[in-house]
This record gives C-alpha cells, structure tokens and sequence, in this order.
C-alpha cells in the first residue's frame, strides 16, 4: 500500500496524486480491532497527535525493559538565538532524563546509552555555537565518560546517580545563562549555524525514539511547565574537580595524551598486598609511640631501639618495592611510538625521490609513560635529518659501491639504569670542515671559535639553534628548525643526545633516557659550603688527586688518571660560587662521563649516596645552565640537582665563569622548590 501512495509522488512536478485512503483505514481498524496495533483516538480524524507516538505490539514486561519516554517540547516562536538555544538543550536535556530513568531499570540499555551520549554532544554543540564554552567543556567532559563506559561495556546502573549530578550542574549552568541573557552575547566562536539548523539538531535525537516501545500514557510524565527562575549553581558542585574517570582535566589535556595506561593485574594484585604491609608497619610505629607515652621507669630504651630499627628496616624493603612496583605499572613498551614511523619514512621516501627501508629494533623495550609521550617529536626530527641529509640519492649510492636502497635503523635496549634509543643511517656521514664552515656562516660560532673545536665538538653543532646545512628550504628540512628542538625536549626529560658519524659510512644518533622521571639516585658533595645532588648515573668514579699533578692543557686543567688525560674543573668556578683561592693539597674529585666523554668536578668534599625525588623548579626562575632540578631532604632543607652533561657543555665554553646560580639565585631556587 505504502508502494503505490510512493508511486502517485511527481517528484520532478512536486505533486502528488490523491487517493482514496478508506480501503487502508479498513485494514488499519480491523488490526485495531485485534489487538495489534493502538491507535490514538484522533487518527481516524486525519492527524496523529505530534505527542503520543504510534507503537508496535509489545512484548512480554518481563522480557524487555520499559522504556521511559522524553516529554516533547512544544516549540514557540524561534526569532532569536537564545529561544532556539533554549529549544534545543531543554528537549536534549529531557531526552537524557528520560534515559537515565530507563538505566536505572536496566544499566545495559543500549539505547537510552547512544541517545544520552548524542544528546550531551548535541548540547555541548549548541554551548559552542552561542559561546557558552564553560557548559561546552562541562558537556563534553561528561559526553567523554559515556562514551567510554559503553566502549567498555560497562553496566550504568553504577553510573546513573554520577551522571545524574553531572546533568544536574549542566541543566543549572544552561538556566543561568539563559536567565542572565548570556545567550547571543559572546557571539559565535564556531560560525553559528542558522536557527533552522540548530532546530534540525535538537530534534535529530528524538527520531530515535520511536524506535523504542512507548510507555502507557498514564506513565507519561507531566509537560513541563516554562522555564522559571531557577536556584543557580552551586558554587561547591560546579567547581568540583573531574571525577576519576574523566579523561583528564581539561578537554586540551585529554587531547594532548592519552590518560588510560594498560596494567597487569598481577601488578595490582602485588600493590595490594603492599599497602596492606604498609597499614601493618604504620600500626607497628603507633605501638612504639604508645609504649614511649607511658611512664618513664617502665620504658627499656634498648626494646625499644631495636623495635624501631626493625620496623625502619620494613619499611625501608616497603617503599623500595612499592617504588619498584609503582614504575613498573607505570611502564610502556616504546612500540606506541615506534609505530608511526614505517609511514613516516614512506613518505619522505616518496618526497625526496629516495629508496629508504626502516628497520625497527627493540620495540618491547619499556620506558615511563611520561616519558614514551614526549620522544616522539625528537624521534621525528632525527628520521626527518637522516632520511633527508644522511640517505644519498641512488646514483651517488651506486657509485660508493653501497647498495641503491638506503637503511635507516631505529633501535632501543637498555643500558645500564637508563634506556638508548638510537637512530642509525649508512648515508655519507657529517663531515666535521663543512659543519665549522656553516655554522661561521650563519654566525653561530666565530673562526676563532671553530679552529679551537675537535671534531667531535664540530659535529655536535648540529644541535645549535639556527643550524642547517640543506641548500635550500624545503617542506622537510632547511628552516633550521628541528634539530635544536631535539635538544632541548631530550634535556627536559634528564636525558641526553650524543652523535657519532663516520664520513662516507654514515651517522649514529643516540639517546639516553631515564627510566623514570620521579626518583633517582645521587651523590651528595658539598661544594663552597652549599650541598648539590649529582646524578650517580652521570658518576664514573670518585678518587682523591694531589693537586701538583695538575698539569695546563690549552688554558685548562687536566691530569693523567690511568693513562687518560682528564680535564679538571672547579665546579665552584662552574656554578659562580665564592672559590679557595688557594687550592688544598689533595682534591676530591668527582669524575663524571657525557656519554663517552669524561671530565673531572672538583667539590670540597665528598658526601654520602642518597636516592632523592626530584622537584621542578618553576618557571619564573628562568632556565639556569647547569641545574636540573632540586629535591627537598629530610630535614626540610633544598638541594640543587646538578645536570651533568650542561656541566661538561660549560666547561669546554670559555663563557663558562660565572655561569649558573650565585648564592642569592640559590636561596631564591630554594623558596621556589618548597611552594
């Protein structure tokens, strides 16, 4: 029936043929009749009342959920941009109530699930288009929890009294701004549609509908009534910090990086089972102060000196395990990053006209997650360096005798407590002369300056800001851009960057990594009557040096240490700190390695190993050579954290004097490592 009413459509005319309809109101009447479908009582009179729509017969009530059903909101005079706001989130809003009512019937309900999620976009789309971006954010935060519970097939019975408060500070945050006439004020930040089309998208969710069984109209809620001056937001509530399961704290946070991480569950089972040590050895310390309460006759020193060097002793195995433990959880294989670049490489493949094969490495291996999110943008701009300076055309690859398709080898493992990462080419190398003749013109360095590097010095001006060798810009390298950025993202996270190349063989970039970000061990020295923590990663060795053996080398120190030259430094001198002017007869000397490159500190004395928890030192007081960090000690007391591989920067610069925190930008670092 419905075929032929289709086929008497002039769709090219725009008319339509009348038909007489009394054989189809017979068929629908006896169907009526037996009980198959409810009609509402206007239908034989030509119309279908808008509120009361037509349902399929049900099913059983014990075998399908009742469906709770939105109020239509009658719409009025749509001339404004707030009356069609208001249209469009009051009809979202009843949507999502009446879903939450069907979830907490039924919390699988997939249904009222989709429609909850699509209307909270909707509003959240609305909030955008009249500037409302506070409700937009709010909208979207609580949009991004529904999506993730159905993704992960949760049961949102568990979740219906959080949603419901999140709906609620949503609805409250709408009615004040419509009560203040904010609506239309801020103007449209997202190119406003017009309000025809924000009808269409408040009335898209309530298609859905139908598909659901309707409840009896004795079930209908009551029309709601116009919007009236309702109690604003709660302060306390509308300020509330994310929940846990939100994916981060802003919606530019949950974009920058993923806030989910995989963890076993044997690990957490092992978390577990430690803080239950930890509650055991926390109630071991409240009986020794109990008994250190009573009366002093009745308490035995020697008792309780040995109760509290075992309970110590426990809870030094503790935290060491829970540390362990804890970076471990935090944990993920370098893969995640590793995986974009097979594309990368097909791409600048393709741009440069190069054949190139990348082989990956070592992808199980695993850093901290804070670390594996930032490693991809020095990643990419060594790929980028290699593919474009390192791989040589075809026919030049050819006439070396090399194989015509190039190899880029991209690599991690473990060495000792940090991770390298390596970036490996068999292209031309870099060629020490060129890199001096470039970096003079480009007016990084003086002649004067670059006939006094080596060339392993020559090479690391790679990394100067500003650098390029490409003769021309193109749109993957030549800006001098790229590779200072490596630098400066490998140094944020404590780590380092070394360079080796061999002319005509090819180039090895590595990157030292620390395992983690939080806590890391030292050697404490005292140095000008101040204490700094060096990382023990950095320390080859600590040994004792009679100062006549010293001996000049090109305007600075050195001595022969087991058949090696070793530079010496003051670090005093390194860090603008009052010096002995008269040195003692024997040095303590702290001999710390740059990769392959050692140099040796001279410090007043040598303290003990400690492991300390590394504190950032804020921004205002500005990036100061040679220090990484601080750590706050037991006593309360600030400790600077010295970063070995600027230290040995500084001390091949002849600006190294005077270089670094004086004693009041100490005591300032020291305020700001507290707050």
């Amino acid at each position: 029936t419905m075929e032929g009413l289709v086929q008497r459509i002039d769709v090219a005319g725009g008319s339509a043929t009348p038909v007489d309809i009394d054989p189809l109101l017979k068929q629908l009447r006896e169907a009526v009749t037996g009980g198959a479908i409810e009609l509402p009582a206007d239908f034989t009179k030509g119309k279908a009342s808008p509120a009361t729509p037509v349902k399929a017969a049900e099913k059983p009530a014990a075998a399908e959920v009742e469906v709770v059903q939105p109020n239509i909101i009658p719409a009025g005079k749509e001339d404004s941009d707030a009356e069609v706001f208001r249209l469009t989130v009051t009809q979202q809003m009843e949507i999502i109530r009446a879903g939450l009512s069907t979830l907490r019937k039924d919390g699988s309900h997939k249904d009222s699930i989709d429609a909850i999620y699509r209307c909270l976009t909707a509003v959240k789309n609305a909030c955008g288009f009249v500037g409302q971006n506070e409700i937009k954010v709010y909208a979207e935060r609580t949009a991004g929890i529904v999506d993730q519970g159905r993704k992960q097939g949760i049961d949102f019975g568990l979740m219906v009294d959080l949603l419901g408060q999140e709906v609620g500070i949503i609805d409250d945050m709408i009615t004040k701004a419509l009560e203040e006439g904010k609506i239309g004020e801020a103007g449209n930040a997202e190119s406003a549609p017009p309000a025809r089309e924000a009808k269409v998208a408040a009335e898209k969710p309530v298609e859905k509908q139908p598909e659901q069984p309707a409840a009896p109209k004795a079930q209908q809620p009551a029309q709601p009534k116009p919007p009236v001056a309702a109690k604003p937001a709660e302060p306390a509530r509308a300020a509330k910090p994310a929940q846990p399961g939100k994916p981060g704290g802003s919606a530019s946070e949950a974009h920058k990086s993923s806030s989910t991480i995989r963890v076993d569950h044997e690990r957490l089972d092992h978390l577990m089972n430690l803080i239950g040590e930890l509650i055991i050895n926390r109630n071991r310390y409240a009986l020794i102060a109990r008994s250190l309460e009573g009366r002093e006759e009745d308490i035995n020193v020697a008792e309780v000196a040995q109760s509290l060097s075992e309970t110590t002793y426990a809870m030094a195995r503790i935290s060491d395990d829970l540390q362990d433990t804890i970076m471990k959880v935090r944990m993920v294989p370098v893969s995640s990053v590793f995986s974009r670049f097979p594309r990368l490489v097909r791409d600048l493949s393709k741009k440069s006209g190069k054949e190139v094969d990348l082989i990956m490495e070592g992808e199980e291996t695993e850093l901290d997650k804070s670390v594996v999110e930032v490693i991809g943008d020095p990643l990419v701009h060594l790929i980028r360096n290699s593919v474009d300076h390192g791989i040589e055309a075809e026919e030049t690859r050819v006439s070396a005798g090399k194989p015509p398709k190039g190899r880029v080898t991209l690599r991690a493992f473990h060495k000792g407590n940090s991770v390298a990462i390596e970036i490996e080419d068999d292209g031309k190398g870099i060629d020490p002369a060129k890199m001096r003749e470039v970096a003079i013109k480009k007016g990084i360095i003086s002649p004067e300056e670059a006939a006094q590097l080596d060339d392993r010095e020559a090479i690391e001006l790679i990394f100067a800001p500003g650098f390029s060798s490409a003769e021309k810009i193109t749109d993957i390298s030549g800006r001098g851009v790229g590779m200072d950025v490596v630098r400066t993202n490998i140094k944020s996270l404590k780590g380092s960057v070394s360079t080796y190349s061999e002319i005509g063989k090819g180039t090895r970039f590595t990157l030292s990594l620390p395992l983690t970000l939080a806590i890391i061990d030292a050697l404490m020295v005292n140095v000008s009557g101040q204490m700094y923590a060096i990382p023990l990663d950095a320390v080859s060795e600590t040994t004792k040096i009679e100062t006549v053996r010293l001996t000049d080398v090109k305007g600075r120190k050195a001595v022969t240490l087991r058949g090696e030259v070793l530079g010496i430094v003051e670090l005093s001198e390194m860090l603008g700190l009052q010096r002995n002017e008269n040195l003692p007869e024997v040095l303590s000397v702290v001999v710390i390695h740059d990769n392959e490159r050692r140099l040796g500190l001279v410090v007043d004395e040598l303290l003990e190993r400690q492991e300390i928890v590394i504190k950032p030192l804020g921004a205002y007081l500005g990036d100061l050579k040679g220090i990484s960090g601080a750590t706050i000690m037991g006593d309360g007391s600030v400790i600077l954290i010295l970063d070995p591989h600027e230290i040995y920067i500084m001390s091949t610069s002849k600006s190294a004097q005077g270089i670094g925190p004086s004693n009041d930008q100490a005591k300032q670092m020291a305020i700001g490592a507290t707050k």
